[in-house]
């Protein structure tokens, strides 16, 4: 995959389109850009980057996801490059140049992407129905959607250690391409939020509450279980926090205390809003981090 990153020449983006110029369609969609962003967005997810040892390297799994979302924003980008109408590279650069903190490029993706009635798609944790699986959170003009990764893959999820779930393989273009932001009316979402629903958007070290005028019901694949929410808290897969070292009062050893990616969380928000929210009607509290959530 590096390899691949290296023979790639950094161009200038095409200017932008009319929305009905872009499309998820595989036959309208220039046959390497729509591979750049299905299997080879795949075997970047897939790619094995840890292993037993690297339990004693506190910092290598925050080197190793910045790097799978350094590959994964270059792909997307020469996915534009090639065809600039392909719809998944717009939503995957959407998401990806919030995570990689680039909040300009960020917001011309999100316009191109859901200007096009396209989605952003970010895989999750939602901590109030599962914490031992996955969900993913559809984010368009008119709508938040609940998807649980069973739907996105259309058959049973394979499980690994903590029954966490696995991601399918590359071969799977259409679990990919809902990733991507191309989902499909057959994908029966397991609950649908319009934004005049939503009235607080609120950001943490780790998670994102969106408070709602109604609540949902939202479906564990693992458990078969269901929660009943009037807010969703949501851990947005992307971005890791950082150990800090500090001394305790009364005590003469240090301390270790984890401080999560508050300021990606914020940035979410106020990224999402500009499109989704245009009257201003929406809350976002201050954002305080402090331990904890």
């Amino acid at each position: 995959m590096k390899r691949l990153l290296a023979t790639l020449a950094v161009l200038a983006f095409p200017a932008a389109g009319t929305a009905a110029t872009l499309t998820c369609d595989p036959a309208r969609i220039e046959p390497e850009s729509y591979r750049l962003t299905t299997r080879a967005q795949a075997l970047n997810l897939l790619e094995p980057r840890y292993s037993w040892w690297d339990g004693f390297n506190l910092g290598k799994h925050a080197d190793d996801l910045g790097d799978l979302n350094h590959v994964a924003t270059r792909l997307a980008e020469r996915a534009a490059e090639l065809d600039p109408g392909n719809l998944m590279a717009w939503s995957i650069l959407a998401r990806q140049y919030v995570v990689v903190d680039e909040p300009e490029r960020a917001e011309e993706a999100w316009a191109r992407a859901l200007g096009a009635g396209g989605a952003v798609v970010w895989s999750s944790t939602l901590y109030d129905v599962d914490a031992r699986t996955f969900h993913f959170l559809a984010f368009d003009r008119a709508h938040l959607r609940v998807y649980t990764m069973e739907t996105l893959n259309r058959a049973p999820v394979e499980r690994q250690f903590y029954g966490l779930p696995k991601f399918p393989p590359a071969s799977n273009e259409r679990f990919y391409a809902a990733m991507a932001g191309c989902l499909d009316e057959s994908l029966r979402p397991e609950a649908v939020v319009p934004w005049t629903e939503v009235r607080e958007i609120k950001a943490g070290n780790w998670v994102l509450w969106f408070k709602l005028d109604r609540p949902i019901t939202v479906r564990s694949d693992r458990t078969g279980k269901a929660k009943k929410l009037d807010q969703i808290k949501v851990n947005l897969h992307g971005r890791t926090g950082e150990l800090e070292v500090y001394k305790p009062v009364g005590s003469d050893t240090l301390g270790m205390r984890g401080r999560g990616p508050a300021a990606y969380n914020d940035l979410v928000r106020r990224t999402l809003v500009k499109f989704v929210d245009p009257d201003k009607r929406m809350k976002l509290p201050k954002l305080s981090p402090g331990v904890g959530w």
